[in-house]
């Protein structure tokens, strides 16, 4: 049979530990992250012409890569600190700990490229375009176009195709993390 522990004030101030922070910090990144690739992305995209998407992306994905790297590097140093063989075996990678701290990571070398390079580019990209757009009164994609537009059309197309996949491998190491830390817990083995 199970132990029965009643809730007391001691028992309510241990929730403040290192642990119950790391999965409460974990729990924001991997929300917020699902939440901005895949859901609230597709009903802007849907519901608001696409300029003013443009506007709403140029906006949102600074604030978005902020927290991101807020909360990743929060969960590095919480971490580190929790599992002091990361600093004895940090250039063993298949060393379980020091995995986990890979994996953060280069989900904090993904975010930090499309905040500080990636997303001005692309962001400095679409309003050149917008520009263009006005000059010729014609949508990037209408035919006849200039040759000025279909190379920002070319250009915005890849800038965004490696922000995707950029943001998209994010997803999947906070992911892979997070079923790290479901089976193993946050203290590990």
């Amino acid at each position: 049979m199970s132990k029965v522990e009643e809730i007391t004030v001691s028992s309510l101030l241990n929730l403040f530990s290192s642990n119950g922070v790391y999965l409460i910090l974990y729990s924001w990144l991997f929300g917020m992250s699902l939440w901005i690739t895949f859901f609230g992305g597709v009903i802007a995209f849907k519901a608001l012409p696409r300029q003013q998407f443009g506007n709403l992306q140029h906006k949102t994905f600074p604030v978005y890569f902020v927290i991101s790297l807020t909360l990743v590097s929060g969960l590095l140093c919480l971490w580190t600190y929790a599992h002091p063989d990361v600093a004895i075996y940090w250039n063993r990678p298949l060393v379980a700990d020091v995995s986990q701290v890979y994996i953060l990571i280069s989900v904090l070398i993904a975010q930090s490229a499309n905040y500080f390079v990636i997303g001005p580019l692309t962001s400095r990209t679409m309003f050149e375009r917008h520009r263009l757009e006005k000059e010729e009164g014609k949508a990037y994609n209408e035919p006849g176009v200039s040759d000025a537009m279909k190379a920002l059309n070319r250009q915005f197309g890849s800038l965004h195709g490696i922000s995707s996949l950029l943001n998209l491998w994010a997803v999947l190491a906070i992911g892979l993390h997070g079923l790290w830390i479901g089976n193993a817990g946050v203290k590990g083995y």
